[in-house]
């Protein structure tokens, strides 16, 4: 088995199930994001940068959709905390997921990269 499908097998309940619903809902928001395994942790590149990823948070115990430019994104429910420039989204796993926010969060954080602010490789 490949690190990358590895490390979603082998979270437990819920967060397992959480974290492959995330990674399904981010790739299905554009053609061109990709999952790619990049420091130890699942990361999504749009056309070749890095755009978002996930993880787990080491003191909330919940996962998190990290988002790469986050810093150019004005969400109260997205958290800077000691970052410069990525913000995260954390996800309580015992709870139905917010769609409409991490989609808003996606496509917003995409617009970045769409409108050329972010320079892709293609």
């Amino acid at each position: 088995m490949k690190p990358i499908e590895l490390y979603y097998l082998e979270q437990p309940e819920p967060t397992k199930s959480c974290l492959l619903a995330l990674r399904s809902i981010i790739l299905s928001c554009d053609a061109d994001i990709k999952e790619e395994w990049k420091y130890k942790l699942p990361f999504f590149c749009y056309k070749g940068k890095m755009f978002a990823y996930l993880w787990k948070h080491k003191k909330f115990k919940q996962p998190y959709i990290g988002i790469v430019e986050g810093n150019r994104l004005d969400f109260p429910f997205l958290l800077k905390e000691n970052r410069s420039r990525m913000k995260i989204m954390l996800i309580d796993p015992n709870e139905d997921l917010p769609m409409e926010d991490i989609k808003l969060v996606i496509n917003d954080a995409l617009s970045l990269y769409k409108t050329g602010l972010i320079k892709t490789k293609s």
